[in-house]
């Protein structure tokens, strides 16, 4: 996790306190420090974190409240989710016969199959169990430990992958996501792109306890400046780029669609191609040079050349 603690290096913008410190290394060691994996806070983000604490303290009861995170992909639904987890880590007690997992986060199966999704949860804890057995034996099994770690919010990725069934395997599997949300007493968070809605929305029992954010993409403004500048932060280059600059930003929306995960890769590579080629800033000509295709056009059928 980055520390988000800012200081002024002389005659550049504000740098991320690890990212300063990555500044005089050598380049192989700045092009491993961009390309690992970093948080980067933003309006819409924290507003979802807090919804998740929130529900995270939610007092037990038998109708939990919800969650459904949706937003296409590269949306940064995954990043968020995943971060969150990081913040309530799973912990050991050598006075308990299991660790304590406050949050699970698990992809949905590709189809909506009861018994995949149940080996999941027993692979993810590390519990012996035979992949013959029927489902409401390994129903019983995962409800049982899953109160042994005293779980406390179930994140289910992928969620419309509910919809790769038949009716009635939609329908048991949406029963499936009630049940344990029953039984548990646990808030579940649900996160997928648009269909993931439609998947909800088949159950009105269900679609009642979940509430829908959306993760957009980002538009021309103010807002999208200061999340450039928040990138910026996280970069050890040598000279400043100025990133929220209106000619420069509006490129990189162009090149990225608004996607935050297409701007994470966006200036990545960017970065690192500044760092290569000795120019240790990003500019439209590295930008230019680093040969990138917006998301749409990837999309579209490939001509020969």
């Amino acid at each position: 996790m980055t520390d988000s603690s800012l200081f002024i290096t002389e005659g550049r913008p504000l740098l991320q306190k690890t990212a300063s410190t990555y500044l005089e290394r050598s380049d192989e060691e700045r092009i491993r420090y961009i390309k690992g994996s970093r948080w980067v806070s933003y309006d819409a983000a924290q507003k979802i974190l807090i919804r998740l604490e929130d529900l995270l303290q939610y007092p037990k009861s038998h109708r939990m409240p919800n969650l459904l995170i949706v937003g296409e992909t590269n949306s940064g639904k995954t990043l968020l989710a995943k971060y969150f987890c990081k913040r309530h880590p799973s912990q050991n007690d050598p006075a308990s016969e299991a660790a304590n997992i406050p949050v699970m986060y698990i992809q949905a199966p590709i189809s909506p199959d009861e018994g995949r999704f149940y080996n999941a949860i027993l692979d993810l804890l590390f519990a012996p169990y035979k992949p013959s057995d029927r489902a409401d034996r390994k129903q019983a099994q995962v409800i049982k430990l899953l109160r042994v770690v005293g779980l406390k919010m179930l994140i289910i990725d992928e969620i419309q992958h509910i919809l790769a069934g038949a009716m009635a395997k939609q329908r048991i599997f949406l029963n499936l996501i009630k049940y344990l949300g029953n039984e548990l007493q646990i808030p579940i968070v649900g996160i997928g792109v648009r269909e993931a809605f439609r998947a909800i929305q088949t159950d009105p029992q269900l679609s009642n306890r979940f509430r829908v954010v959306t993760l957009s993409p980002w538009k021309f403004g103010e807002p999208f400046k200061d999340l450039l500048r928040t990138f910026e932060s996280t970069l050890p280059l040598h000279h400043p780029s100025y990133l929220e600059e209106e000619t420069l930003a509006n490129k990189i929306l162009a090149l990225t669609d608004g996607y935050i995960g297409e701007i994470s890769g966006l200036l990545t590579s960017a970065a690192e191609h500044a760092i290569k080629t000795g120019r240790e800033r990003i500019d439209k000509k590295v930008l230019d040079q680093i040969d990138w295709i917006p998301p749409a056009e990837r999309r579209t059928e490939p001509v020969d050349i």
